[in-house]
């Protein structure tokens, strides 16, 4: 197993090659690859061609799977959740706007793995950004005033019955989205969140599913969450992960937030996703 490490700035990315995932790895590797998507939140491997059930397999490394609501997946497969787009499409990428990973849930889930089938020659890009790193470097007196802030989070700006999938222009999109009354319900969280494994401070808040800071104004509290937003997303936090067929990433949505790109309007793409559970915020 070779490691190399992909960017030092976000301090995000351990690329590991010399792995087969089709076959049996040991316990001892397994820890070395928790170890590493510990350290840089993210890892890829690539060239591995596999099968439902070998990625399956690997994906219980991280943990029990989480549920994926508001999604349809594959049939015979209810943890396996297709990420596609046709080359015609019209509508807009799946998760086009920063965001972490079902972050309205009482439970966040702790990983996303994502392996990719067909992959266009141009854009899809997946940008990510290290809210861990960015929260180290807030300076004193922020950090002391959002230190006890909890925010509420909620699925009702995309899943809702009136949210944006159901209300959405084009009607060509070829992942099935399942709005719901549901995604109204909202969770109290942490801003600032303590990762269970590393310890570290991370800024647990998103564009998309964040939506209000517990007793403070409607104004006041989008004005910090812009302020905040606009840290987090300075270049040096950001890596961007340019894909390619047959490869495997894993992120730790506590961790690192995240978006896809467009920009391969006449191609194909497809990718097969594995939410891992989490646990409550704290």
């Amino acid at each position: 197993m070779k490691i190399k490490i992909i960017n030092s700035t976000s301090n995000l990315g351990a690329e590991i090659t010399g792995i087969d995932l089709t076959k049996k790895i040991d316990a001892g590797v397994k820890s070395k690859i928790i170890d590493l998507w510990n350290k840089y939140s993210l890892i890829i491997i690539p060239n591995q061609k596999l099968s439902h059930s070998e990625f399956l397999q690997f994906s219980k490394i991280f943990g029990g799977f989480g549920n994926d609501p508001y999604l349809d997946s594959l049939k015979n497969n209810p943890h396996i959740v297709e990420v596609k787009r046709k080359a015609n499409e019209k509508a807009i990428q799946f998760g086009g706007t920063w965001h972490s990973d079902w972050s309205f849930q009482e439970t966040p889930p702790s990983a996303t793995l994502l392996h990719s089938k067909l992959i266009p020659p141009i854009g899809g890009d997946t940008l990510f950004a290290n809210t861990a790193k960015s929260y180290e470097e807030l300076n004193s007196e922020i950090k002391d005033a959002i230190k006890n802030l909890k925010v509420f989070h909620s699925a009702k700006r995309p899943y809702a019955v009136d949210g944006f999938y159901a209300t959405e222009k084009e009607d060509d999109r070829s992942m099935k989205i399942l709005p719901a009354a549901s995604a109204k319900k909202s969770y109290l969280h942490p801003l600032v969140r303590t990762h269970p494994i590393t310890k570290k401070k991370t800024l647990f808040i998103n564009p998309v599913y964040s939506i209000s800071i517990e007793g403070m104004p409607e104004q006041q509290s989008t004005e910090l969450f812009m302020k905040l937003y606009d840290h987090m997303l300075k270049e040096q936090y950001i890596f961007r992960h340019k894909w390619k067929p047959n490869m495997l990433i894993a992120w730790d949505n506590r961790a690192v937030m995240h978006q896809a790109e467009g920009g391969y309007d006449g191609y194909e793409r497809l990718l097969h996703r594995i939410t891992i559970a989490g646990d409550r915020p704290r």
